[in-house]
């Protein structure tokens, strides 16, 4: 590899690594929020996104940066997140955590490579072992606490796999990520009103449920995903889509250091394994370019 490749490859891990650290962090607070049930659905994503919002116009205008006109997201790239967003919190309502994380990240890998093949892109024979690789190991992690999910809740859980695999394929090509990511979290705001509305009635909420919403949209979100959309930059589709099946290994230690959990062989083998193959599939692309 160059020099800059070299660069470029450190720059992206550290990127892709910190915000797959995000992503467990906000799978933790979600489970706590809605888990618990300190605040209902609605009120936890409407908190959540206005939260992402508020947090990163505020940095936006704090970096004291010039945006160019490009520079403020979509509404397609809005949309999809909150089509990710309120599915995601309604779905766990039925879901347990296991058979959430395996209907959601699995939707995310197959949305993404889907749309990267169709669009012409062709994968290395070590993408394509790396792929298969870490989704055994994803489904060898997961697959022992996985029950049947309700119909309801695989449908939402698809729908928000679906949306977020869209969401980062569009951040791919993000020249300003904290303004895009801003933007997008500011357009969602119609929607989270329209939702905010309709769930008046059902609304639940506690000063817990609401810090635990404040924190997953202004840090592990907002902060999060701009990080993330900053990583896009060095990944292909089909990398973006497998790193992220990094996050439940991620939360599983999370849980063994804040909630002294048991390392366990079956973690252990499968972080191996969801590990190595992430490694093949991200390596593949600098040492066997097209």
């Amino acid at each position: 590899m160059s020099n800059k490749s070299e660069h470029l490859l450190i720059k992206t891990t550290t990127f892709t690594v910190l915000a797959l650290v995000a992503f467990a962090a906000n799978s933790v607070l979600c489970r706590l929020a809605l888990g618990e049930k300190t605040i209902d659905a609605a009120n936890f994503t409407t908190i959540r996104l206005l939260s992402g919002a508020i947090v990163l116009l505020v940095i936006l205008r704090l970096s004291g940066k010039k945006n160019n006109a490009s520079a403020k997201g979509s509404w397609l790239a809005a949309i999809m997140l909150f089509l990710y967003a309120a599915p995601f919190s309604f779905a766990y309502i039925t879901l347990d955590t296991g058979t959430g994380a395996l209907i959601l990240f699995g939707a995310v890998q197959i949305t993404m490579i889907l749309l990267s093949l169709f669009s012409g892109n062709k994968l290395h024979l070590s993408e394509w072992i790396g792929v298969i690789i870490a989704f055994i190991g994803f489904v060898y992690l997961v697959l022992p606490g996985v029950s049947t999910p309700s119909v309801t809740g695989f449908s939402l859980m698809t729908i928000a796999g679906i949306a977020w695999g869209v969401y980062t394929l569009k951040g791919r090509g993000s020249l300003n990520p904290l303004a895009d990511t801003a933007y997008n979290f500011v357009r969602t705001i119609p929607l989270v009103v329209i939702l905010a509305v309709i769930a008046y009635e059902t609304a639940h909420i506690s000063l817990k449920g609401v810090l635990l919403a404040i924190l997953s949209g202004g840090i592990a979100s907002g902060i999060g995903y701009t990080i993330w959309y900053t990583a896009l930059g060095g990944l292909s589709a089909t990398q973006a889509a497998v790193v992220q099946l990094a996050v439940p290994v991620i939360a599983a230690l999370g849980g063994v250091i804040f909630v002294s959990e048991e390392i366990s062989l079956r973690l252990t083998i499968s972080a191996l394994l969801i590990l190595g193959g992430i490694l093949m599939v991200v390596f593949g692309k600098y040492y066997y370019p097209e």
